[in-house]
Formats: structure tokens, sequence, C-alpha cells
């Protein structure tokens, strides 16, 4: 296995980086190391997020820095002010025994002339985002004519988020004789065509395939209904206690809404969307990489440049439009080593989506199970014993002094009924909400059409069973879903497993087929009962007649034989 002092580095660089602990240079840092120090070509670089891109541009950046000139030698551009910061802050820890070298970050939301102070001041390497290193170059706040380097880092998300013509004019500005590393972690076509315009026979460098996912992730999905995504969602982290992950949305408003949704339930979440504030920005951030939350909600253009090592997951709540940006996403987990999960939830009809990712990014997905509410109770019951199981009780503990009050209030209970009042009082409120809950998952096997899903005790299996069709009230208007009709059949049949059958959902009123042998038993039960804020009116329906269309719904109701006709 190489090491750093292999690649060529000086001692000054080598201390710093055994200070930090690092010994082995990464897959990208062996290839590229060498080549920065030793050759001078323009260099394309492809490897995932997370995978040691700064030092593999910064250790052999710095020590070739002339740092008795006083200009700007090294620019390096990147996304996002997140990622500036981030990367200075590497830069400046690489670079701790040059003590005459001077790295300015230079990033919008916060105030110019407070960056132009600091490069007037000198800067040898700039780290900047494009839009306020075209504000600098445009009021004459900073020259680059004497550039060496000219990085550009993650590259695919400059363009992505649209700084492909201050890229152009930056560049512009640059001499010509310069070396121009280019880092990205996919290679769509514009990266093809900017290193056609604007580098000289680059040298390319690839770990892994190109526009492959990266290695320790593993790729999950779950099938549901669409409008059970939510239900879904808290039961994925629900049965994931220690999470720790970003779930992406689609928009601003949809990440608001996910969040609010998460916080109102009791989950340790916030957004983090475009709407924020540079310093509600920064305090959800500084939040979330403390990991006082444990999810962080958000759309792909706020989360870019995010640099956070830890992540356990990352959830799709919807599948994004463009591959590479799925690649991107699930790149933020499995880093540094560490292994991670990527999470997608989809519907029956995006299956084909995820046969695209897979023969793009040469990635296997598995289908999972959305966890039903035993699995997640005990998952949660344990997790709390594991935890308090490593609780620890300091001598000087005010919970000492109360211990003899404890041991003399708990004396008439026996150990078994103890372990099971303390259970029930910690998780009552827990295991009633799950008592219920249906079966979100798709059973693509059984997919017809629009159907398919087995759901409630026993799932939505014919088998044997005979089956009566019942008239339910209540419809589409009432925003009923299959799920809640289980949900009112289990609740009111505890202690029964009733086989379900295909369930109607028309505008006014509904049909579900169901055992035959408990017809009377739920008319009787549900008639007492309310769902939407209605009486429940449930009543015997005629069999769905063969070969005929069905009826629009609210036209057309005979009665005869106390049976409702359709």
């Amino acid at each position: 296995m190489q090491t750093f002092k292999e690649t060529g580095l000086p001692e000054e660089i080598l201390s710093a980086i055994g200070e930090l602990g690092y010994e082995t240079p990464t897959p990208i840092q062996s290839k590229t190391i060498p080549e920065i120090l030793n050759y001078g070509n323009d260099l394309i670089a492809l490897a995932q997020t997370g995978t040691g891109k700064t030092g593999a541009f910064g250790l052999p950046v710095i020590p070739q820095i002339k740092t008795e000139e006083k200009n700007v030698q090294a620019l390096i551009l990147c996304p996002t002010r997140e990622l500036c910061l981030q990367i200075t802050k590497d830069l400046q820890k690489y670079a701790k025994n040059y003590r005459d070298l001077f790295i300015t970050p230079v990033y919008g939301g916060t105030e110019i002339r407070t960056q132009i102070k600091a490069l007037k001041r000198g800067s040898h390497i700039v780290v900047g985002t494009p839009g306020r290193m075209n504000d600098l170059i445009n009021r004459k706040a900073i020259q680059l004519g004497d550039v060496r380097w000219l990085i550009l880092d993650e590259a695919d998300e400059m363009l992505n988020m649209g700084f492909k013509d201050d890229l152009e004019s930056i560049m512009a500005q640059t001499p010509e004789w310069r070396q121009t590393l280019l880092f990205s972690a996919t290679m769509p076509p514009e990266i093809a065509r900017m290193s056609k315009n604007y580098m000289q026979e680059p040298v390319e460098i690839s770990v892994g395939t190109k526009n492959q996912g990266a290695e320790n992730v593993e790729h999950h999905y779950y099938m549901v209904q669409a409008h059970d995504r939510y239900r879904a969602l808290k039961r994925i982290v629900d049965v994931t206690p220690d999470v720790y992950g970003i779930i992406f949305c689609r928009t601003r408003q949809e990440t608001k809404d996910i969040a609010d949704k998460l916080m109102a339930d009791g989950y340790n979440a916030d957004a983090l969307h475009g709407d924020l504030s540079q310093a509600q920005r920064d305090l959800v951030m500084h939040r979330f990489r403390k990991k006082h939350l444990q999810l962080l909600v958000a759309t792909d253009v706020a989360a870019r440049g995010i640099d956070v090592n830890d992540l356990t997951h990352v959830i799709n709540y919807n599948l994004p439009d463009d591959i590479e940006v799925y690649i991107h996403r699930s790149g933020r987990t499995g880093r540094a080593g560490k292994e991670g999960i990527a999470v997608t939830i989809i519907h029956s009809r995006e299956m084909h989506r995820i046969k695209a990712i897979e023969k793009i990014a040469k990635k296997s997905f598995e289908r999972k199970m959305v966890p039903k509410a035993d699995e997640i109770c005990e998952k949660q019951l344990f997790h709390f014993l594991d935890r308090v199981g490593k609780t620890e009780l300091e001598e000087s503990s005010p919970v000492n002094a109360l211990l003899p009050a404890l041991y003399e209030k708990l004396e008439s209970i026996d150990k078994e009924q103890l372990i099971k009042q303390f259970v029930a009082a910690e998780f009552n409120r827990f295991m009633e909400y799950y008592q219920n809950a249906p079966d979100l998952n798709i059973y693509k096997e059984e997919r017809g059409g629009k159907g398919g899903r087995r759901e409630g005790r026993g799932g939505r299996d014919r088998g044997n069973a005979s089956f009566s069709r019942l008239f339910l009230n209540i419809g589409k208007t009432d925003k009923l879903t299959s799920g809640e009709v289980i949900g009112l059949i289990n609740s009111n049949m505890r202690g029964t497993t009733v086989k379900i059958g295909k369930i109607e959902l028309l505008r006014n009123f509904s049909f579900v087929e169901v055992d035959k042998e408990y017809e009377q038993e739920l008319i009787t039960k549900l008639n007492k009962a309310k769902l939407k804020g209605k009486k429940v009116s449930l009543e015997v329906a005629s069999p769905k007649p063969s070969g005929r269309k069905r009826d629009r719904d609210g036209g057309g109701r005979r009665h005869g034989g106390g049976r409702r006709q359709y």
C-alpha cells in the first residue's frame, strides 16, 4: 500500500497531515498528487464526494506556492458557500507549516467589502463561488493574471446550478498557460465540452466507473401508493432509531411540508431550502453537524456543498428527474470509508426508473418491505433498553440520594410486573399509534392495473374465502384511503383476522369486499363507528355485475331486498 511519503510530498506537508492522522492516500489522491507535483498537465479527475478530493489537489499545490510573491496563484471554484468554507478549512490545516501562505474564501450571502479587504492584504490561494468571484472581478478587486492553478471542484454541480456563463467568464481572466484541474463526481456532456474548449490535452483519472455510485452504499427501495409516502417515511425512520440522514424532496414547499409534519410528530428534524436567510441556514447546518438534528429535509439545490461524513442514510422522498442527481445524493452517505444506505420511496409506476438507475450507476437495488407495527415497536423498545443499559450513573449523581425512597416505593412490585409496567409507561402511546396500522406495501407480483396492494390482517388475499361486497357511505370527496378502510375494519374487529378483498373508492361512497363469515358482525360494529368525521353507514351491496361498465358514482341507486344494487 502506498504511503503519502511515496507520492513525493515534502516534509512540511507530511508533518501536517501526519498530525491529522492521515497515513495512506485515498485512491484519487494516490493518482493525482504525483501528476500535479511532477508533470503540470491539465487533469480531469472523476471521483465521488467523500473520497478525499480536497487533499487530492490541495496537498500538491500548497508546497508549490511562491509565498514571497503576494499575488493569487491558485484559484479554486466550488458550487456553494458551505463547500467553500470546508475547502478553506482543510487547506489551512494542510498548510500549517507554511506560515507566510494566505488562503481567502470568497462567497455570497455575506458582506463583500470584508472579502475585498482580505484580498487587498494579499492572498496566495482564493477559494470562491462563481457568482461572488465574478462580482469581485467586475469590481476589479481581484487580479487573476498570475494564476498557475485553476481548480474546479464539483464541476458537474456548478454546471447543474447554472454557473456555466460565470465559469467561462472567470476562466477568460486566467492565463492560457495555467494548469486546469477539473474534479467531478459524474461526466455529463457539458463537462466533456468544457474540457475540449478550456483544457489542453487533459489527463483523465477515474476512481471507479464514470457516473457510478459510491462503493460503500447499499441501495434500498420501498414500494407504496403515492399517498402513503409520508407514512412509509415515518416507519422507515422509526425502525432505524439511530438514523442520521438527509431526506431529499423535489420542491421548497414539499421540503417545508415534510419537515413541519416530522417536527409536529415529534421527530428531531428541520428543513433546509432556498427561502432561508444565510443566518437561518447556518444555524440549521450547525445543529445538523453537531447531531442535534437527526434528520435534515432538503432540496437538491439547498443541500449542495453539505460536507458531513457520518450520515447513515440518504432518503429520497421522491426520485430526482436526473439520474446523475441520484448518484450525487447517494454519495453523501458511505463516505470516508464508512458504510451507508440510500433509501428511495417509489410507487408502482416508477419501477422502470429504478431499473434505469441500476443500469447507469452499476448498482443493484434491494426491495425492502415497509416495516409493520410489531417490527417497529420491538426495534424501538430494544433501542430504548440499550440506551438505558449504557447510561452511566456517577457516584455524585443526585439520583443516588433518591434511590432509598425509590426502592421503598417499588418493593411491593415483583420484577416481572415492574418490567411490564416500565415498558407500558414508556411505550403505550407508541404502541397504540401502530396498533391497527395497515400494511403499506404494494406487492408488485400481484399488481393488476392500479390494484394489487395486499393489506390488513392476513393481507388483501382472497384465498378460499367467500366474499361479501359492502357499501360504505364515505368516498374520495372525504379524502378516504384504502388504508383507512382497512384500519377501520381492524380497529373494530380486534382479535379477529378478517380477510379483505378489493376496495373501490368512488367519489361519494365506496365498496369493500370482506370475508362473508364476518359480514353481519362488521355491519353491526362499524355502524356504531365514525370515520373522517362522519357516522359510518355500512350495508350489504349486490356483487359487482360482470360484463357491464361500472355505473357512474352518485347515480341510479336502486333498493331491493335490503341490498344496494349498482
